[in-house]
């Protein structure tokens, strides 16, 4: 029986049959004007049937036809955009009549060819893109990111900035999309490569101007109940203007973040140098330890421009951490220009913001079922815990 379907299917179709469909694509095709809706759904049941015993000529040519029409039947239509790629592809170049739903099934059942054509479709909603994103196919998501008729999710976005992880192509595509949020860009530029990492630190981080304005005379307020807020503290960290910590000086064995600097030049960083590094800069021991651990050193130059070391301690830090300044005598080495460079077109306001959004993001709770579960058990939440932007952040650059 299979055989005999199989010979039937292949076998060349007579005069009748070929006229025959060519009278039913007509009608299909007809403009709205000229047909009632009922006869044009007939007419492509009809024409459905008749294609699935039609060879890839008369698919062809049906698709060239319908490519141009807005009211041919969708099941049609969604039957030769699933046909093989020839056959599919003026219809998925060219095909305004497909709704979001029909793109996303063409998406699930069809071949990489297919898919890369759909990305580059203009004006791709969001549910479009994130089904493009869920298959997973990086020459596909490569299109998509950069398609700038393409509207993305912000959910969509979480999940190629995940994945730009372990596909580093990905970072300059998606550093120059308009939905990509502060959150996303500083938690990529912990595996970006340079390029992405000069624009995560330009474009990608505020100033802050309009929030500590705005927010001044909360500083006082809160001083006033002693900091016992901690909702208020952390928020505040991430706003204020000041950036090393004042009493972290009374407490350390240097009497100055140079201080601190120098002695790490002289003996080397270690563990404890390290950490009153970072509490003299005003950051917490994990965000400290990322920054100094940092492969490209881009990080350094965001601790020293922010907390007001000048140039010459960034030459400092680098060569506390093992690293040469220069590749020979005379001749600077290519990865501390750049973190140089890096230092000299960064301004003071962005690098603090900068900071402070790493340290506020880095040391926040990773998981929201701590939440969930001290709030069922009618316990006071993990302060940490409250801020879920700052969880994704977290998640994003521990991999957690």
């Amino acid at each position: 029986m299979a055989d005999a379907i199989d010979s039937m299917k292949s076998a060349p179709s007579g005069a009748a049959q070929d006229a025959l469909l060519r009278r039913i694509l007509d009608v299909v095709s007809m403009p709205a004007s000229r047909i009632p809706p009922q006869d044009r759904q007939m007419a492509g049941d009809i024409l459905l049937d008749m294609l699935f015993h039609a060879g890839e000529r008369e698919r062809l040519m049906c698709a060239n036809r319908l490519a141009g029409s807005r009211e041919a039947p969708r099941r049609l239509l969604r039957y030769l955009a699933q046909s093989n790629f020839q056959v599919a592809r003026p219809l998925l170049e060219e095909s305004d009549a497909f709704d979001d739903c029909d793109l996303a099934e063409i998406i699930r059942q069809t071949t990489p060819e297919h898919r890369l054509t759909i990305a580059r479709r203009r004006n791709l909603s969001a549910a479009v893109t994130a089904v493009l994103a869920d298959v997973s196919e990086p020459h596909v998501v490569r299109e998509i990111l950069a398609n700038r008729t393409a509207v993305f999710a912000e959910t969509t976005m979480d999940k190629l900035i995940a994945a730009s992880r372990d596909e580093p192509s990905y970072c300059l595509l998606l550093v120059d999309r308009i939905e990509i949020k502060p959150s996303h860009a500083m938690a990529m530029f912990w595996w970006a490569d340079a390029v992405t990492r000069r624009k995560i630190l330009t474009r990608h981080a505020a100033e802050r101007q309009e929030m500590i304005t705005l927010c001044s005379d909360v500083f006082e307020l809160a001083a006033a109940e002693g900091w016992q807020d901690p909702v208020a503290r952390k928020a505040l960290q991430l706003i204020e203007r000041r950036q090393r910590n004042r009493a972290a000086i009374e407490r350390s064995p240097y009497d100055s973040l140079e201080s601190a600097v120098q002695a790490a030049a002289a003996s080397g960083m270690d563990a404890k140098v390290a950490q009153e590094i970072g509490y003299l800069s005003g950051i917490k021991p994990v965000t400290a330890a990322k920054i100094l651990s940092d492969p490209g050193g881009e990080a350094l130059a965001v601790l020293c421009k922010a907390t007001g070391l000048k140039r010459e301690y960034l030459g400092m830090l680098w060569t506390a951490l093992n690293r040469p300044l220069d590749l020979e005598p005379g001749v600077a080495h290519p990865q501390f220009l750049i973190v140089s460079e890096t230092f000299e077109v960064l301004s003071v306001l962005k690098a603090q913001t900068t900071l402070r959004y790493w340290n506020w993001a880095l040391s926040s709770a990773y998981s929201p079922a701590a939440l969930r579960h001290a709030q069922s058990l009618g316990e006071p939440a993990n302060e940490e815990a409250e801020f879920s932007t700052a969880q994704r952040t977290a998640r994003l650059v521990f991999g957690r």
